[in-house]
């Protein structure tokens, strides 16, 4: 099982042309949900995002989909996965906060969490949207902060537009250079570690700061 989403994903440009070849339009259907889950479930954050979203646009500049309905129909995906991942913290942090149970769960944490997104939600929002794994969890902290919803759209909407077109159009113009085009998959690959490559300074700088405590 491992094995074979590995393979899906080091060899995502083959399998989403045959994918394409095998379920024509209904392809779309299954862009849109893979977009929607891995960014509006927190329990699927594995799920392949840039380089998805390069190799569709790879596939529009070889005439396989059409960018102009790729594009507005996965922004659809991404805005309603963050809005549904909203939903899902605001409403489960409400259920703990209520809980006198919840020793764990102090009114405090929540407090920080709220004021830090009023402070710098936005920004928050729009650049994790650039992260892999960040994105998924961004929107979900954000509803257990309370971040205002219209706050919380207005970035939302910017930062599924700004992700979903740089990567599905950079696919467009350049995934079909030879170049990229006979090494797509180590391209895949590539975005994949750059992608990876800020969470990573963060968990090391994270590691420095407590070994230095």
């Amino acid at each position: 099982m491992l094995a074979e989403f590995i393979d899906i994903i080091l060899h995502l440009d083959a399998h989403l042309l045959a994918l394409t070849h095998q379920y024509g339009v209904w392809v779309y259907a299954i862009l849109f949900m893979i977009i929607y889950c891995e960014t509006g479930l927190v329990i699927t954050p594995f799920l392949p995002g840039d380089s998805l979203l390069f190799v569709a646009g790879a596939l529009c500049g070889m005439g396989a989909l059409q960018l102009e309905l790729l594009i507005p129909l996965l922004v659809l995906a991404a805005f309603s996965g963050d809005n549904t991942n909203y939903w899902i913290g605001r409403l489960v942090g409400m259920q703990l906060l209520k809980r006198a149970s919840a020793k764990l769960i102090r009114r405090e944490h929540f407090d920080k969490t709220h004021a830090f997104y009023e402070k710098h939600g936005g920004k928050t929002v729009i650049l994790a949207r650039f992260l892999p794994i960040i994105r998924t969890f961004a929107p979900f902290v954000a509803g257990i902060g309370m971040m205002r919803y219209r706050m919380f759209v207005l970035f939302s909407a910017l930062g599924s537009v700004a992700w979903i077109t740089s990567f599905t159009v950079g696919g467009y113009f350049f995934g079909n250079i030879p170049v990229i085009k006979n090494n797509l998959t180590l391209m895949t690959l590539g975005i994949i570690v750059i992608s990876l490559l800020p969470a990573l300074r963060e968990y090391i700088r994270h590691r420095q700061s407590n070994q230095s405590l």
